[in-house]
Parts: C-alpha cells; sequence; structure tokens
C-alpha cells in the first residue's frame, strides 16, 4: 500500500488546509466576493502553471454562476482581447516574469484585480485592486493550499455554500490513501466543466513533486486516443462527476480506478497527498523539485 510519507513542508501544507480554509470563509468571504463576482462584467483570467489551471477552473465557476463572460488564458501566451471590463491575475509570489508582462500590455482603463500571496509583490504594486491571500501562502515551491483556498472563496463568492468543506476536508486528511502504489507508473486525471482545471493541477503534482509519468483529460475525451496506453500499471482518477459506461472502459484496460467520493476540492487534496508519497517511494524531496523554483523570473 501507499506508504506513510515522512513529514515534509509539503506534506504539512497539504494538511494546514482545512484550517487555512475556515480562516478564508472567516475573514475573506466579503473581499472574496467584492473582486471576484463583478456582475455583468466580462473578465479574463490570467494565471501560469498551476494559476493557469485555477483560472481555467474559476472561469468555468463564474460563468455558469450567472456572473458574466469570463475567460481564462495562460499568462505566458498571446490572447485575444475582446473589451474585458476586468482582468484577473493569479500569482501566489507576485515576481512571475509572464504575469507582469502581460499587465505591462493590458489597455489602459482596464481594471486589474490581483489574486497573491504577497502584498508588495510587483503584481500586487500594478494592481487596482488585491485580493492578498499571504495567510495561504506556502514556502514549498509546490502549490497545495493557496490555489485550493482562492477556489473555496471564489465558490463561496458565487454563492455556494462551502462552510462544511474543512471538516470534509479534515475528515479526508485524517484517512489513508487506499491506493497501493507499488505496481503504477502512469497516472491520469480526468474532470469535467471547473474540475478539469483541478484534473490538470493534480497531474502536475505527480510531474512537480514526484517526476512522474502523469497526464490530465476531460473526462470523456478520455476515450479519443488516450485510453490507447492505459495498462495495469495506470491510475486513472475521475475528480468530479462520473461517467458509468467509461469507467468499464477504463477497467476492461486493468488500469485502476478511483471515482470521487469527495467534493472535488478535498479529491485535489488527496491526490497532493498521492504526489508527495510517490516522491517517497521514489527516494525523492518534494519539497525540491528538480530544475523548479519557486517563481519564474526571467532576466
Amino acid at each position: 500500500m501507499t506508504p506513510t510519507p515522512r513529514e515534509t513542508l509539503t506534506s504539512r501544507e497539504i494538511a494546514s488546509q482545512p484550517a487555512v480554509w475556515r480562516e478564508a470563509l472567516e475573514w475573506h468571504a466579503d473581499r472574496a466576493r467584492e473582486l471576484l463576482t463583478l456582475p455583468g462584467a466580462r473578465v479574463l483570467v490570467l494565471g501560469c502553471g498551476t494559476s493557469a489551471f485555477v483560472a481555467e477552473s474559476f472561469a468555468a465557476l463564474r460563468e455558469q454562476s450567472g456572473f458574466g463572460i469570463t475567460d481564462a488564458a495562460y499568462a505566458s501566451e498571446p490572447w485575444p482581447w475582446r473589451d474585458y471590463d476586468a482582468v484577473v491575475i493569479l500569482s501566489r509570489s507576485g515576481t512571475t516574469t509572464e504575469a507582469i508582462e502581460a499587465m505591462d500590455g493590458l489597455p489602459e482603463g482596464v481594471r486589474t484585480i490581483a489574486v497573491t500571496g504577497v502584498a508588495d509583490s510587483p503584481v500586487a504594486e500594478r494592481a487596482d485592486d488585491v485580493l492578498l491571500l499571504d495567510f495561504a501562502d506556502e514556502e514549498s515551491v509546490v502549490q497545495t493550499r493557496f490555489p485550493t483556498t482562492f477556489l473555496v472563496l471564489a465558490r463561496s463568492a458565487f454563492g455556494e455554500d462551502v462552510s462544511s468543506l474543512p471538516d470534509e476536508a479534515d475528515a479526508a486528511l485524517a484517512r489513508p490513501l487506499g491506493i497501493d502504489t507499488t505496481a503504477l507508473e502512469h497516472f491520469v486525471y480526468l474532470g469535467s466543466g471547473w474540475t478539469y482545471g483541478l484534473a490538470q493541477e493534480a497531474a502536475l503534482k505527480i510531474r512537480e513533486a514526484a517526476q512522474a509519468w502523469a497526464e490530465s483529460y476531460p473526462l470523456l475525451d478520455y476515450r479519443h486516443g488516450p485510453l490507447a496506453v492505459a495498462d495495469d500499471r495506470s491510475l486513472v482518477w475521475l475528480i468530479g462527476r462520473s461517467e458509468p459506461s467509461l469507467v468499464e472502459d477504463i477497467e476492461r484496460t486493468g488500469a485502476t480506478v478511483r471515482i470521487s467520493t469527495s467534493d472535488p476540492l478535498v479529491e485535489l487534496a488527496n491526490a497532493q497527498r498521492l504526489a508527495v508519497a510517490i516522491a517517497e517511494r521514489r527516494g525523492l524531496d518534494p519539497d525540491s523539485p528538480r530544475h523548479l523554483t519557486r517563481s519564474i523570473v526571467l532576466g
């Protein structure tokens, strides 16, 4: 079965999420509602890496909640300008070069809202408004609690009752993962709607922390090619809704299938735990992922 990982900085930050979510909902929900709903506004959300995946989830949540057209894009990639009323920039460190350059390239008069963990960062200083999540910031290179805390606040802002999530996460994180990793070498995460961003983020955790083969796809698109490489070394984890016929197709490959039993953000927290456990099994330090730093700052 999955070994119990030694305590690392990353594992401590994963375990801290229920407490951080409680703090967010108690003290920052009103500010999040003020800055994130913007009823009727056309909003663009930008990020890099984890923040880009979270931007996708946020965009889907805001638009399906009826607050207005919401697009997500990579800050590092050109995007077509569509006369947005506001741009939300997600950057934990506030120092990411591509995020800063994206802000500097915005048309004049467009409202900018930074979501960051560092108050005096270049991204925060350039923004018209800041949703400061310094209490959720991390020391680890690998992001865990910062993105999940933002999405807890976003869901609350959009009118969802997420008050039970911290308790649900406490209970889930106290239970064993129940995944036998000894024969697993290939990890696939599937999501639908706003949880597709979470699936991408879960796969990124495996690549970052454990240097392992991880993929992510929209739920029903998995049949359209990627299923061909699934076998008895594969774990396919469905985050959010399931599809029985797809599960049957995956099981016929010999892959292990895991279906969500918890809220998608709790599932993501467990996926973070799995990444750390795989890193430990491979003799790696999840706090020091190869070739990565806390923020990409280009010279």
